[in-house]
């Protein structure tokens, strides 16, 4: 079985590379965001999002970030990994750590995001609650999960 890396915490200086990480993930998964919101968001990210949360990333061997989760209030505000690191077993061992090392058991998803839905219910997430909108109030419905006990 392959070794799993070793999960860290970035500092910020790692900032724009995880914000270049996040936009390859959410261009791989979130064809329904228009460019011009990603790059709304991707500005967020860099300036208010990372700051907000408690970051954890994973490295590969020549030491590039190929996942990362931020944890907030018992909450996994963000998790995105590296289009070349997807299928790998990095998400479920990010959404692990942040489980049982962050105290983490809810976070929103966007429906339209079927494959990370897919995703967190096999990681034992139940929906709690639905809203319209994201957080930013756009039209891009949120599923609110929470772990089952």
């Amino acid at each position: 079985m392959r070794q799993l890396p070793v999960i860290q915490t970035p500092k910020p200086g790692d900032y724009p590379e995880l914000a270049q990480l996040w936009e390859a993930s959410v261009r791989a998964t979130h064809d329904f965001l228009p460019d011009s919101y990603i790059k709304l968001l991707k500005n967020m990210l860099l300036t208010h999002y990372l700051d907000a949360v408690m970051l954890v990333c994973t490295r590969d061997s020549r030491q590039r970030i190929t996942g990362f989760a931020g944890v907030a209030a018992g909450k996994v505000e963000m998790l995105f990994i590296a289009p070349q690191a997807r299928g790998t077993g990095l998400g479920k061992q990010l959404l692990r750590y942040a489980i049982e090392h962050l105290n983490a058991d809810e976070l929103d998803v966007n429906e339209q995001n079927t494959q990370a839905v897919g995703f967190y219910f096999k990681q034992g997430f139940e929906v709690i609650g639905r809203s319209e909108k994201d957080g930013m109030g756009q039209p891009y419905p949120l599923l609110h999960l929470r772990l089952k006990r």
